[in-house]
């Protein structure tokens, strides 16, 4: 390999190491790196509905979004929706050339859900947004998919095109609202946002706009946006995509790594200012990975139709990136699920259920394994052990390392498509049916 012997030469590390994040905290999508690793400890291997469950709370409508933690508090969003009369169902349908499954509503309500980590008791039910007549989504998807965020007591609330809020946590205020950044999704909402000093940064590529916009996390005004400068597939359709950005540090100097359809992008996030792009040279659309970094190296998935696992290496030694791919692995790459990385082994599960680790720094497969029928939500390692969540509400736990080790699989009532949180002593995963803390029972 080309630059083997450079691996260590570019020093990639997240922005927000800076933050002093406890183990009891889960503060966005991905946990406090970012990235699908905790330092959390006391984790449980084993659960069911009627094992490791300290507490199991039903919450009010739907929303695949992961739980957040912080101060003693879970936060989920959620959306409560008004169906589409059959008739008028029917009718926006055939207007729309999206092939998917959809579902029509009148109306939903966007919500934030606020509950004690200790009992479980919900302490907060906001309505933090509401739209009439929201664009249909896609079947397995809902109105409130894209995670928050905790930071100071505020919690971020991201819906896509729906909009983007501030609640004060203590007090359960909606600080402020900013509702102008709009695109069509045409599977609904996907992407978290992230924070980035005082920026909050969120994606937005739909079929007819894909830009990427920074709102000043005081007042939640525009600080920039920046159109996609890519050229884009001839259809619509073939353009969208519900990727996560990642911000790293390239030589002292912060990258936002942005996935997109047909390219991967890095701007300043000081400004919104393109700083490099690379083709995925194949179609990849409809992406919802989220980058992960480490080794030297950025690594992104292209996503549909057949997704890829790119190795990205960014030499901005003179101030001028320039990236280069280095290695492409092609054999059950996620188009949804995202990779963790644990030293120089990477992670990963398919949409169809076959786990893979590879050497991070060539791309050499160490194994291949079937772990079930579908996946949608990110793994998770924590307490050394790695978590996979699937849809069909099972979760494989494995060990880490060169050849595949399974020590556990576990099962609960519902459906998974949200990732868990981490926090010592516990699990916090959701299903369509409730939020659990899952662990020992917690003593008063």
């Amino acid at each position: 390999m080309k630059h083997s012997g450079m691996a260590l030469i570019l020093a990639l590390c997240l922005a927000m190491v800076g933050r002093a994040w406890a183990a009891d905290a889960w503060p966005e999508w991905r946990g406090p790196t970012g990235q699908g690793n905790s330092d959390a400890t006391g984790l449980p291997a084993t659960w069911s509905e009627s094992e490791n469950v300290a507490w199991k709370t039903a919450i009010p409508g739907l929303g695949w979004s992961t739980p957040v933690v912080a101060d003693g508090q879970v936060w989920v969003t959620t959306a409560i929706d008004v169906r589409a009369s059959e008739k008028d169902a029917k009718r926006r349908r055939a207007a729309n050339t999206n092939s998917q499954p959809l579902i029509v509503s009148d109306s939903v309500s966007l919500r934030a859900v606020g509950v004690d980590l200790q009992t479980g008791e919900i302490r907060r039910d906001l309505e933090v947004l509401n739209e009439i007549e929201p664009q249909m989504i896609q079947i397995h998807n809902s109105y409130a998919t894209p995670t928050p965020i905790l930071e100071g007591g505020r919690l971020y609330c991201h819906y896509g095109t729906y909009g983007t809020a501030c609640v004060e946590t203590k007090t359960g205020k909606v600080l402020w609202k900013n509702r102008t950044l709009r695109v069509k999704h045409e599977n609904g909402p996907g992407s978290s946002p992230v924070l980035w000093k005082n920026l909050l940064i969120v994606h937005l590529d739909g079929i007819d706009r894909q830009y990427v916009a920074a709102l000043d996390k005081h007042t939640g005004k525009v600080a920039w946006t920046t159109s996609r400068s890519g050229k884009m597939d001839p259809d619509p359709q073939n353009r969208k995509s519900y990727s996560t950005p990642l911000v790293v540090e390239v030589h002292g100097k912060p990258q936002l790594i942005s996935p997109a359809a047909d390219w991967v992008y890095a701007y300043d996030p000081a400004s919104g200012r393109e700083l490099w792009k690379v083709p995925y040279g194949l179609l990849g659309f409809s992406n919802a990975p989220r980058p992960v970094a480490g080794n030297g190296l950025i690594y992104s998935c292209t996503g549909y139709m057949k997704s890829e696992l790119l190795a990205i290496h960014v030499d901005d030694r003179d101030g001028t990136s320039k990236p280069e791919v280095l290695w492409r692995y092609k054999r059950q790459v996620p188009n949804v699920s995202s990779p963790v990385l644990i030293g120089n082994e990477m992670y990963f599960v398919s949409d169809g259920g076959i786990a893979s680790c590879i050497d991070a720094q060539t791309g050499k497969r160490h194994w291949i394994e079937r772990i079930g029928k579908s996946f949608w939500a990110s793994p998770v390692f924590a307490d050394g052990r790695i978590y996979f969540f699937s849809r069909e509400g099972k979760t494989t736990v494995i060990a880490p390392g060169k050849t595949f080790k399974k020590l556990a699989v576990n099962y609960l009532d519902g459906k998974m498509l949200a990732t868990a949180a981490a926090v010592n002593g516990a699990l916090i995963l959701r299903t369509d049916k409730a939020l659990y803390r899952l662990g020992a029972a917690v003593r008063e």
